[in-house]
């Protein structure tokens, strides 16, 4: 159910690997010369019980001295960062949401040392007088700008849902907050009420209390397959909310075509990655919209917005090695903690 994050994710990979090859590598000072990058897939399945296994491969078997994984919900990140603290190998995920991340950190002890990763706040604000605290900072921004827009064309009653999953759990967490500030009536948060377990099927139950309240708006965060059975039962049951935001399910075309005939049409989303970002340059003069280019030309395919996610991934990493002057793990790791090399310079 998460192919669509890691076929985009690990293109951006690639194509960040190719970019840097094609300069000769990665200079690192203690050999004094550039040094090519090799990037080894894995591929899990969806299956978060093979994600260690995996990676304790890579470590043991393919001697691979850093880990990478791409964008996609955390629990599938968790099981490699568990690996990454066991044998020192410093591992950069690509983009998650900063507020599940840290919950799961937090309940490991010691929370993982050697994982680092980049993504966006769902609904904490950026640090007072930062570079970031402006407006769009957070997810919820973009879905507020959404109901500030068409939010006066209903009635402002809102049905949430969520996996119970560490994403969708933490995102639930988050909505009643974020909409009562903002006016509306939410239905049934204090009894969890659209926090369903992953192996759920049938939806019928919270679709009609969403349907007898009169919810004409439907927010929420699950994977794809599961939205597009859930939505397919409110169309079937009647349930028609006029304003429908559906984060993560909405992400990849693939994902989307799969609910079948016009199910997708007026599904929204927060505002992911794209082509059209400026000023965001690659390695060799790489842009996002060249990037799009090469996804374009080599896959055929409707654009994969986990290609821009993928691609920094490997930019952090170089950054760190570069800085760091070596491919020793803790000196790598050290330098993404406090952002200075071994030669004492900060950038």
């Amino acid at each position: 159910m998460f192919s669509g994050f890691g076929t985009g994710g690990v293109f951006g990979m690639q194509a960040a690997v190719e970019d840097i090859n094609n300069l000769g590598g990665v200079y690192v000072e203690e050999y004094g010369r550039k040094l090519p990058m090799r990037l080894i897939v894995a591929n899990n399945e969806s299956d978060p019980v093979k994600v260690g296994t995996l990676a304790e491969d890579l470590v043991l078997r393919d001697k691979v001295q850093f880990l990478i994984s791409p964008p996609c919900p955390p629990t599938m990140q968790a099981p490699t960062a568990t690996v990454a603290d066991r044998y020192k190998a410093p591992h950069v995920v690509a983009g998650t949401p900063m507020e599940p991340w840290l919950g799961m950190r937090q309940e490991v002890t010691p929370p993982w040392e050697y994982t680092w990763t980049y993504g966006f706040a769902i609904a904490t604000p950026a640090p007072a007088g930062s570079i970031w605290d402006k407006p769009g900072y957070t997810s919820m921004d973009t879905w507020l700008g959404m109901l500030d827009a068409f939010g006066d064309q209903t009635n402002k009653k809102v049905a949430i849902f969520a996996s119970d999953d560490a994403d969708g759990v933490a995102w639930y967490a988050l909505f009643a907050p974020v909409l009562e500030d903002w006016g509306a009536d939410v239905l049934g948060e204090e009894r969890n009420l659209g926090l369903f377990p992953m192996e759920t099927t049938d939806y019928t139950s919270m679709i009609e209390e969403w349907k007898d309240y009169g919810c004409e708006i439907l927010w929420g965060n699950c994977p794809a397959p599961h939205f597009g059975t859930l939505w397919r039962q409110c169309k079937t049951l009647g349930f028609q909310p006029k304003l429908v935001m559906a984060i993560r399910a909405y992400l990849f075309y693939t994902d989307v075509v799969a609910w079948g005939g016009d199910l997708p049409l007026g599904v929204t989303g927060d505002v992911w990655w794209t082509p059209n970002i400026k000023d965001s340059p690659g390695i060799g003069g790489t842009t996002p919209q060249s990037l799009t280019a090469r996804w374009t030309e080599e896959t055929g395919q409707a654009l994969n917005v986990g290609i821009g996610a993928g691609y920094p991934s490997i930019q952090v990493l170089i950054d760190a090695i570069e800085r760091a002057g070596t491919l020793d793990g803790d000196a790598i790791n050290l330098a993404f903690k406090t952002g200075i090399g071994a030669g004492g310079d900060s950038r």
